[in-house]
């Protein structure tokens, strides 16, 4: 198990794929970061270090739980870059692991070498998803014969009167599968806390990390999954529209782990922009 120490002292884990020039991934959640597997085969480019967030996978749990905190984590980034022995190092960041990575790219711009976010969650840079623009989304996929059941828990959180997250699950899948429905079982968070306080109050500070981003000099690129209702195209967009000049890319038939939808259209993007 590869290991090293985070500035508090808790020991943090970190899982390879690959061979050649390090790629550090952060996941979403925050949950263990096996759910990533290779990224498609992206490994067949770049050595992918994917990072297991404290408390998650095989990393410990800290002493201080107010460390879940999404800026706090930050330095747990930094301390694997310099476990690393990296100068610069390029990112890549899924889901809700891109309002970590916007906040390390606004607290230690130079340390970036390029920066990949998938499908990213925008809570970090401000920007929030109305329940119209996630119903219109949906409403796309009415032919589906899981569309009935998903769409009216859908319906019922947007009016605050359901909760079922499992029931609106297929609306994040370009295709609900066996193997979607098998990834998803696999990669729900088992650290309650974790993720409660991963947004805690004081966790974001949008204003400081847009003026930051938008100076940012580091490629980078925006991949949105066209069917994705946690992380709309729409919002991707605006996402990147914050960076001087950032790469946006909207997977045609995908959703959330567009690398589970189509390996090789995935792998084919990110290859391309890491590659440059």
């Amino acid at each position: 198990m590869n290991t090293f120490t985070a500035p508090d002292g808790t020991e943090l884990a970190y899982r390879t794929h690959g061979e050649g020039t390090p790629l550090v991934c952060i996941p979403g959640g925050p949950s263990d970061s096996v759910y990533l597997g290779d990224l498609g085969g992206l490994s067949a480019h770049r050595q992918l270090i994917l990072l297991d967030l404290r408390g998650t996978g095989r990393s410990a749990m800290p002493e201080d739980t107010s460390s879940y905190r999404c800026d706090r984590l930050v330095e747990d980034v930094e301390a694997l870059r310099e476990h690393l022995g990296l100068p610069r190092m390029d990112l890549l960041a899924h889901s809700g692991g891109a309002n970590l990575a916007a906040q390390y790219a606004a607290r230690h711009p130079r340390k970036v070498g390029k920066l990949a976010l998938i499908t990213p969650g925008a809570r970090a840079v401000g920007l929030a998803i109305s329940g119209e623009t996630r119903r219109e989304l949906a409403l796309r996929r009415k032919d589906e014969p899981w569309f009935p059941a998903a769409f009216a828990a859908l319906e019922a959180i947007n009016e605050g009167t359901g909760s079922d997250w499992d029931a609106i699950a297929p609306f994040f899948c370009g295709r609900w599968d066996a193997a979607a429905q098998e990834h998803h079982a696999a990669s729900r968070p088992d650290n309650t806390e974790a993720v409660a306080l991963f947004a805690a109050e004081g966790a974001f500070d949008p204003q400081a990390t847009r003026a930051a981003l938008a100076a940012c000099e580091a490629p980078v690129l925006l991949l949105a999954g066209e069917f994705d209702l946690n992380s709309p195209p729409k919002t991707v967009t605006e996402f990147a529209e914050l960076f001087p000049a950032a790469t946006l890319v909207v997977q045609p038939g995908a959703g959330h782990y567009p690398w589970l939808d189509d390996a090789g259209r995935f792998v084919a993007s990110a290859a391309a922009f890491l590659g440059r």
